[in-house]
């Protein structure tokens, strides 16, 4: 990686480690993000950590998840996120001020800096030049104590854009041709950089959407250059002061490249139930469609906005169908509302929402039994909609709002010349929505409401590890099906007892009622276990509820992480030994310390069928030290001591 601009980021932040793909390296992270629905547990855990404030540059904390209160838990944990965001130096982006990536690309984001969010979309702000990275709630909170945060330093695979788009291809088509391509797991162990004349013809909100989605593909991260389209974008934002230019060395060495041709794309179409599930629109055109959403922090830019607002302009939403707006920001939601767009949107009978997330994590607007629901979002999981026999297709906002009017799935050229929406020179900048820590940290207190519980204490990693395998799962299972969310769910995620109860809940109803009846046990996965989101309760949650161990064929970056973070052993086994293996077999895995710390490699032992095989863990040193030690946050404590000494 050598010159590339990945490597020049890294490097200028790099603490431990030599950055050579594979091996592990610890960095500096200047800028945190969390978001309500991973940011009550990040919180609670930087609490238990004693530490009176955040020593990051700048820390973010943001409500765009559970804004639809049900009941008081939602409420309450955002009168808890705001309380200690004024106690321990951290900003606070109040409810309805927008989402987490669409706020903090407009306000906060700034080229070569690093970015540690507590949401797997953190990547989003490469649109601006700057490394950021979805993880763990656990690694954000100690990255705010100032620690390094450790991961493999990626392979960079260079992308490298030619020519244009045509008309009607947003930049959300060119990352569903790359998912086409590439597939969900071809980002894994990877970083992504943009690179070649085709760049400067995006902006920064086109940038933004293909960085962000760079996460369905497995990225670790994805960044473009820091040139004077970004200037010029965050001049628009007051805050051309942010700006540096970042750009590759000219010999700048990539272990992949690739090249686009923009000009030859054409508008797409993910179908169910894989984000790279990836066909041309006109494939399935005709399609009939029951509900059409708009929105989420891959699309919903004040430029993908107003493209909106042109095409319902003087339409009406087919009879029969929903169709439901959510802008990104306040400021984009101020900006529709005064230029008119929002009226054309009403009266073209959409339903407008709040700027948060709304339907794309399950949060509301579930559409019918047995439904075709076509959104602008960024995954499609099976149930992810909140109603588990939809079907979500994964389209444009161009196409969203064409197939709207159509009642029916829409290749958006057809409809002659496509509306021509620029960035404004000026955006409308108004942050009194975002409310600055306390002045006099004594003055405020943390309040806790009933239903936000302790963080669980971490359990000592035990020697032998036996138990029988509760689950087998096949590939690509996402920790939406591991860890649930929507309307129901998401609300617990301050209480760790009550959601441990949902565990599998997608999958397997009865799981945690086994697990819990059993004293825990084992869990055996498929390739790429773990994709998608970066909950950190998707191993929190199966921690309680006792699993020691996870043997996957391979895991994916962000779950393994917060496996090993929470004293689960993630074990990499053979595919024909995964074959063998089934659910309800016994295992016993042996001297696991010693294994652990000489990195090893582990002998499992079916005891039901009488055969052994072996697991890796690949393990760094670190992680060794950390699933000794039962747990990150025990980790870190014992090294937050060393340092008071």
């Amino acid at each position: 990686m050598r010159g590339t601009i990945i490597g020049q980021i890294l490097t200028d932040h790099l603490i431990e480690g030599q950055i050579d793909p594979g091996q592990e390296i610890a960095i500096s992270i200047d800028q945190t993000l969390t978001q309500d629905a991973t940011g009550t547990m990040a919180y609670l855990q930087f609490e238990a950590l004693g530490l009176e404030r955040v020593r990051t540059e700048r820390s973010v904390s943001y409500v765009d998840h559970n804004t639809l209160q049900t009941g008081f838990e939602n409420a309450d944990d955002h009168r808890f996120l705001q309380t200690v965001a004024a106690k321990r130096g951290i900003y606070f982006s109040r409810p309805g001020n927008g989402i987490c990536h669409q706020v903090h690309l407009e306000r906060f984001g700034i080229p070569g800096k690093t970015l540690l969010g507590s949401d797997s979309h953190t990547p989003t702000a490469g649109g601006l030049g700057m490394v950021g990275i979805g993880a763990g709630g656990l690694d954000v909170a100690l990255a705010m104590a100032g620690m390094p945060f450790y991961l493999r330093a990626p392979a960079v695979l260079g992308i490298t854009f030619l020519g244009e788009l045509p008309a009607w291809v947003a930049a959300y088509d060119v990352i569903l041709y790359l998912l086409q391509q590439l597939s969900v797991s071809g980002g894994v162990g990877k970083a992504i950089e943009y690179r070649g004349p085709g760049v400067s013809r995006l902006n920064v909100p086109q940038r933004a959407t293909i960085a962000n989605m760079g996460t369905e593909l497995g990225a670790t991260t994805s960044v473009f250059p820091s040139d004077e389209v970004t200037r010029e974008f965050l001049r628009a934002q007051g805050r051309e002061e942010d700006w540096r230019p970042i750009a590759a060395d000219a010999g700048a060495e990539y272990e992949e490249e690739m090249i686009v041709e923009l000009s030859m794309l054409e508008p797409m179409v993910a179908a169910p139930h894989s984000p790279d599930n990836v066909v041309a629109v006109g494939e399935l055109a005709g399609m009939p469609i029951d509900q059409v959403c708009i929105g989420s922090c891959t699309n919903s830019s004040y430029q993908e906005m107003m493209t909106v607002a042109q095409i319902l302009r003087g339409q009406r939403v087919a009879e029969g169908l929903s169709l439901t707006i959510s802008p990104g920001s306040r400021q984009v939601l101020e900006m529709l509302a005064r230029s008119g767009a929002l009226a054309d949107m009403i009266a073209a009978g959409a339903r407008i929402l709040e700027a948060a997330c709304g339907p794309c994590i399950g949060m509301g607007q579930s559409p019918p039994s047995n439904s075709v629901t076509l959104r602008s979002f960024n995954r499609n999981f099976r149930g992810r909609s909140g109603t588990l026999s939809a079907g979500i297709y994964l389209a444009s906002p161009a196409v969203c709002a064409a197939s709207a009017v159509a009642g029916e799935l829409v290749d958006p050229r057809e409809l002659g010349e496509p509306p021509s929406v620029q960035l404004p020179k000026r955006f409308l900048v108004d942050d009194s929505m975002i409310v600055q820590p306390a002045e006099d940290a004594r003055s405020v207190n943390i309040q806790y409401g009933p239903n936000i519980k302790p963080v669980p204490e971490q359990r000592p990693l035990a020697d032998v590890i036996e138990g029988e395998i509760l689950l087998k799962v096949g590939d690509d299972i996402s920790t939406d099906e591991i860890m649930p969310a929507g309307a129901k769910i998401l609300p617990l995620r301050s209480n760790i007892p009550t959601i441990s109860e949902h565990v599998f809940e997608p999958i397997d109803q009865d799981f945690a009622a086994r697990a819990q009846a059993q004293g825990g046990g084992i869990i055996l996965g498929g390739r790429n276990y773990g994709q998608g989101s970066s909950r950190e309760h998707a191993a929190l949650a199966p921690a309680y509820l006792g699993i020691q161990a996870v043997l996957a064929v391979s895991f994916a970056r962000i779950h393994r992480a917060n496996l090993i973070n929470f004293g689960i052993v993630p074990i990499e086994i053979p595919s024909q030994d995964y074959e063998r293996c089934q659910q309800g077999d016994e295992l016993r895995i042996k001297d696991i310390y010693a294994t652990v710390q000489n990195g090893d490699r582990l002998i499992v032992e079916n005891v039901t069928k009488g055969f052994s095989f072996t697991g890796d863990c690949q393990l760094s040193a670190r992680q060794a030290q950390v699933l000794l030690s039962g747990g990150a946050l025990n980790w870190a404590k014992q090294r937050l001591k060393g340092e008071e000494r």
